[in-house]
């Protein structure tokens, strides 16, 4: 499953609008941001649309998260759920086994929330994934 997506914009405000307005049919909604501050430096100011069931701790839910485009800069970031920290371990260990380049071992990101374990990796082409373990989530196999 999904848990999030980063888009990287021109335009926050504009595109705020945008994703806020085309996706509220489907339940979604902004519910917050990120300021970069609380955190390190590779993780920019985050701007945050969910679903109507992300933070609610019912389900696990879904969120596309939008920052400010960097000239030059392309590719996608997503964030993949994992149930368990141990699965998010796993599966950084598989990425990297596979060639991907290391942008963060598996950790507890506290600046995001505490139960906040995770993982990044990136591609060939810059492409990033992150493995996520959110302590707060319902567990989604048995």
């Amino acid at each position: 499953m999904i848990d999030h997506v980063y888009i990287s914009v021109t335009d926050i405000d504009k595109s705020l609008a945008f994703y806020s307005e085309a996706l509220k049919p489907l339940g979604w909604s902004i519910f917050g941001n990120y300021d970069s501050a609380s955190g390190p430096d590779s993780v920019p100011d985050l701007y945050g649309i969910g679903d109507d069931t992300y933070g609610k701790r019912k389900a696990v839910g879904s969120s596309i998260w939008l920052r400010q485009r960097k000239p030059g800069e392309t590719g996608l970031y997503l964030g993949i759920v994992c149930d368990t920290n141990e699965l998010v371990d796993a599966a950084y260990a598989a990425a990297i086994k596979a060639g991907g380049i290391d942008e963060g071992k598996p950790a507890d990101r506290t600046y995001f929330a505490p139960g906040y374990y995770a993982a990044n990796v990136a591609d060939f082409d810059g492409n990033r994934l992150e493995f996520v373990h959110k302590a707060w989530n319902p567990k989604r196999h048995q």
